[in-house]
């Protein structure tokens, strides 16, 4: 029998993901006071209208978020997003001592060092599993189980809308646009899909990634974001030909120029091999693939987005929150001792697809590699298709700078045998 003080916890925010949480905390009530070793009790929620929740008990709700968060609760959970009021609600919480739980990648990616400042002077824990990959368990293997080993690499799928509309275009050979209307119809794409369609919300996230794998401050503006409107069909197809498909990747590395180590992140459409375990990842789905030295390969895989999944990591991280709380214990703090520099777009090396409409005449090809020579970048792969009064030629490089590649496709673009540079797309999961 359980006889600990009851943990009191306030929610801020009650849509789609605090809806869910309301409902796993009652649903599971018993089995969390077990696990806890007290009963988890929520005391009220913060909500803007109170009219509009009637799936949730009308005596719990509240428009007053900070006189909320000031009452006498233990735990604040926080699932609104954006930046502002999260942002001073969360800080008056953890100053005051009162553990924390988000959902708030985008917080998180700005104001983590902040928030982590004010758990440590107070003592409170500051957890935020569900704000990256929903229900997949990732950021707490980075944060504790590999904390003995060294992460060179971490590069994933983290954005569910962009993914179901590649994976779209991949099956069908439809347009980015054909998708996006489909992806919209099915409720996999927001009213407004910027966030989601130009990177934006898987900036936040390789932020976050970045942050925890290499032990350094990152932040969103630190992270290069190209998004995936200017994806086409052609592209499509033409990875398909070549073997590849194409993905919206997060890609966070530890570099190593002349001793010296940085850290790369970006967020940018690529092509990988069909054989790479991320090109089997369809639909809305999430996964990250990890690289360290010593517990080598592994590969996060679920359900990346959700009301069910991302609350079901919100109550988990309220477990271990309270947990700490009954046992007198605390989680992990922030870890950015290393603070490498974060190396700029334009020295990060990648392989690139280049494909190019050009005159269909002796000594093109030709013209076009002593440009790529000019500017040192290796050409691997080449394919020409000739047609009746141009041609389709198709470069693949070795690994180049971003500098470098688009020095030489501004030259190239200039070229009087070339009409057209059609696309330029990096190529990621193979050998450079």
């Amino acid at each position: 029998m359980v006889d600990a003080k009851p943990i009191k916890v306030a929610l801020l925010g009650c849509g789609t993901v605090g809806t869910e949480v309301v409902r796993l905390l009652t649903d599971q009530a018993a089995d969390l006071t077990a696990r806890v070793g007290a009963p988890v009790v929520l005391t009220g929620i913060a909500v803007r209208k109170t009219n509009r929740h009637r799936e949730v008990p009308e005596e719990l709700l509240t428009t007053d978020a900070a006189a909320l968060v000031a009452s006498d609760i233990d735990v604040v959970v926080e699932v609104i997003g954006g930046i502002e009021p999260a942002r001073t609600l969360l800080l008056a919480a953890l100053n005051a001592g009162k553990s924390v739980v988000t959902a708030n990648k985008a917080l998180l990616a700005e104001h983590s060092a902040e928030l982590f400042e004010a758990a440590d002077a107070s003592g409170a824990d500051l957890y935020f599993e569900a704000a990256v990959a929903g229900a997949i368990p990732l950021l707490r293997p980075l944060r504790e189980s590999l904390a003995g080993d060294r992460i060179t690499r971490v590069m994933g799928i983290v954005n569910g809308t962009t993914n179901f509309i590649l994976s779209g275009m991949d099956a069908t050979g439809a347009s980015y646009s054909e998708t996006l209307e489909e992806a919209s119809r099915l409720g996999y794409a927001e009213a407004d899909p910027t966030a989601d369609v130009d990177g934006y919300d898987a900036a936040s996230k390789a932020a976050i990634l970045a942050s925890l794998a290499f032990h350094t401050r990152v932040t969103a503006a630190d992270v290069h974001r190209e998004g995936i409107a200017s994806v086409s069909a052609s592209d499509i197809a033409a990875a398909r030909g070549l073997g590849r498909t194409v993905k919206l990747l997060c890609i966070c590395e530890r570099v190593s120029h002349n001793g010296v180590e940085s850290v790369a992140v970006r967020v940018h459409p690529a092509m990988i091999p069909r054989s790479h375990p991320l090109a089997g990842v369809n639909g809305a789905f999430n996964a990250v693939f990890v690289e360290a030295d010593a517990a080598g390969e592994m590969m996060f895989y679920g359900q990346g987005a959700g009301g069910a999944p991302t609350a079901s990591a919100v109550v988990g991280d309220l477990v271990a929150v309270a947990r700490n709380r009954v046992l007198g214990g605390r989680g992990p703090r922030e870890s950015a001792y290393a603070g490498l520099p974060v190396r700029p777009i334009g020295q990060t090396p990648t392989r690139y697809h280049i494909s190019l409409d050009v005159a269909d005449r002796a000594g093109v090809l030709a013209q076009v590699a002593a440009v790529f020579a000019e500017h040192d970048v290796s050409i691997a792969a080449v394919r020409q298709e000739g047609r009746v009064e141009d041609a389709s030629l198709v470069i693949i490089t070795h690994a180049a700078s971003d500098a470098a590649l688009r020095s030489t496709v501004d030259k190239i673009g200039g070229l009087p045998v070339v009409r057209a540079v059609v696309s330029v797309m990096r190529v990621e999961g193979e050998e450079s």
